[in-house]
Order: structure tokens, then sequence, then C-alpha cells
């Protein structure tokens, strides 16, 4: 089953937020406005706003009182991708040009500066003080992730515990914190909104490290980009330090660099995906889908709890 069937019974809202975000990036400027346009219908899953439509289904749920915590988070996510883009100097993105490619990197960081500040004036809509300081805890915890993303590429002699940290600020908080909005801007309790959190964080754990793993073997059409981009850009991923647990395998890694050939390339990612590192990363995976489904469990009867279920186990199993 795709992924949007999963969801399709909330189309019409899904549909009001799709508005509602070209409505956001509306600028006077007409170069901000193409590159955030650019950037908008690239597409993407809209995995966030789904999580807090689905959460807020916990609560009291109104279209009206969900929709802004719903189209800031994809903004602050499509604004970080913006910045990821810059920081990895990549030219594709869902193959299309990235903004920086289309345009240049001084265009690219202010367009990302204006959807995040976009995104930050559509939560001073939501009421709730609470949500606020959550969201502000959390734009500096992805702040953090991606001065360390710039700080640790060609880094090979990181660990397990660098990585981790630095996908749950690139990925697992904003989808934790889209749960955990939802749920809070629909009012539900504080035991449900912090075990949604729980619940969207090891999804996003998941949902990273299987994105990680495809970077590697999935193919260029489907990544629409190179595959193995994330070791040319110097970003070590599970499975590359998995890999470089074999010596050999470690010094060919080691020597890679943004200028190293496509058919060096080949070659090293073709002998990471011949290792167990693949599949040791599929168990790391496998774990925090198991700890998120855990979670989803503890939570009260909804009919919503199959949805979540389906979509956790499709975005963490996915073979893209």
């Amino acid at each position: 089953m795709k992924l949007n069937r999963m969801y399709s019974f909330l189309k019409t809202d899904i549909d009001e937020i799709e508005k509602e975000l070209e409505v956001a990036i509306e600028s006077e400027s007409q170069l901000l406005q193409e590159a955030s346009l650019h950037l908008l219908q690239a597409g993407g899953k809209r995995i966030r706003p789904v999580f807090v439509l689905l959460s807020a289904k916990f609560g009291q749920y109104d279209i009206n009182s969900v929709k802004n915590v719903a189209v800031a988070l994809e903004l602050i996510h499509m604004a970080s991708l913006v910045h990821d883009d810059v920081i990895d100097d990549a030219e594709l993105r869902r193959g299309k040009p990235t903004i920086k490619a289309q345009w240049d990197n001084r265009i690219a960081m202010y367009t990302g500066d204006y959807i995040f500040a976009r995104a930050l004036e559509y939560m001073t809509i939501v009421k709730a003080p609470e949500a606020h300081q959550i969201l502000s805890q959390t734009i500096v915890e992805v702040c953090k992730g991606e001065i360390a993303q710039i700080k640790d590429k060609y880094r090979f002699d990181q660990n397990l515990r660098d990585y981790l940290l630095r996908i749950k600020r690139k990925t697992a908080l904003l989808i934790a914190v889209s749960c955990q909005l939802g749920a809070i801007a629909a009012g539900a309790t504080e035991e449900v909104h912090k075990r949604l959190f729980r619940f969207g964080y090891n999804v996003g754990m998941s949902f990273q490290i299987t994105d990680d793993i495809l970077d590697l073997t999935a193919s260029e059409e489907e990544l629409g980009k190179p595959a193995g981009s994330d070791l040319w850009q110097g970003n070590i991923t599970l499975p590359i330090l998995y890999a470089m647990e074999d010596s050999e395998l470690k010094k060919k890694i080691e020597r890679v660099t943004e200028h190293t050939s496509s058919d060096e390339m080949k070659s090293i990612i073709s002998a990471i995906v011949a290792s167990d590192a693949i599949e040791r990363s599929h168990r790391i995976s496998k774990l925090y889908l198991d700890r998120a489904l855990k979670d989803l469990d503890a939570l009260p009867y909804n009919r919503v709890k199959k949805t979540l279920k389906n979509i956790a186990n499709f975005i963490g199993k996915r073979k893209y």
C-alpha cells in the first residue's frame, strides 16, 4: 500500500495545509518567492503535517486549531533542507536542482531563513505557552545538529553516539515534536502528548537510519541523487560506521573526498553493501521501530492508532 493511501481520510485537511503552505511562502520579493516555491513544488512526503493531524485526533480535533502547527512544522523542515543542501553542497533534491544549485548559496541561506521566519509567524497563532517552549527548545537542537553536521564532515573517527545524536537533532526531534504539538493543540492530556513525543522520536530515528541505508542500496532514479551521496559529501552514517570495522574497507572509505571518482565510489559502495553493515543497520532501525510501536500500544484506544502503526511500519521498513 502506498503511504498516502494510509491517511487518505485526511485528504481534505492535507489539501488545506498544502494551500496554506503556498500562502505562507508568498513574498513581496520575487526572488524569495520563486526560490521558496521551487522548493515547495519539489514535493515531499509531508510526514510532519500528517503526524500533527493524526496526533490531534487524540484530543478535540479541529483543523483550524491544528492547521497552523502543521504548516509551521513543515516550514521548519523545509528551511532545514535548504540549509542542509548548502552544507552538503548538494546539486539535487528529489531529482530536481536544489535552491543553491538553481541560484547560489547566499540566495539559499536567505530563502531558508525566510521560510523559517514564516514558520515562527504561524506558531504565534497557537495559544498554548507550552507549545512555544517545546518548539523553541527543538529549534535550538536542530541548529546544534546543523553545526555538528558541518563539524563532522569527513571525520572518520566518530562513533555510534556521535551519529545517533546527529540524527536525533536532524530528523527525530522534529517528527517527535510534530506528534506532541498536534496533541497539545487539540487539548490532549500531558500523558498522551508525552507518549506521542516518544512514539515520534523512535519513528524518526528508525526513519533516518532507513534513509541512510537506502542512500547506499537504492538506485539513483529512486533517490533523485547519486547513490552514496552521503559518503561522497562526507556524512558518516550508520552503515558506514559498521563497514569501517573492517580494516581494509576502512582504508578505502577514509580516502573518500568530494573529488573521489564515480567509479571508485561505486566500488566502495558495493563493498559496503556486500558487508554485514546493511543488515546490522536494519537491526538498529527495527529496534527503534519496535520501541515506537510499544509506545503506540500504550496510548488510549483511538481509530487512528492503526494508521499511525501502518505509517511507522512503512517508513521504518520501506525499500524505496
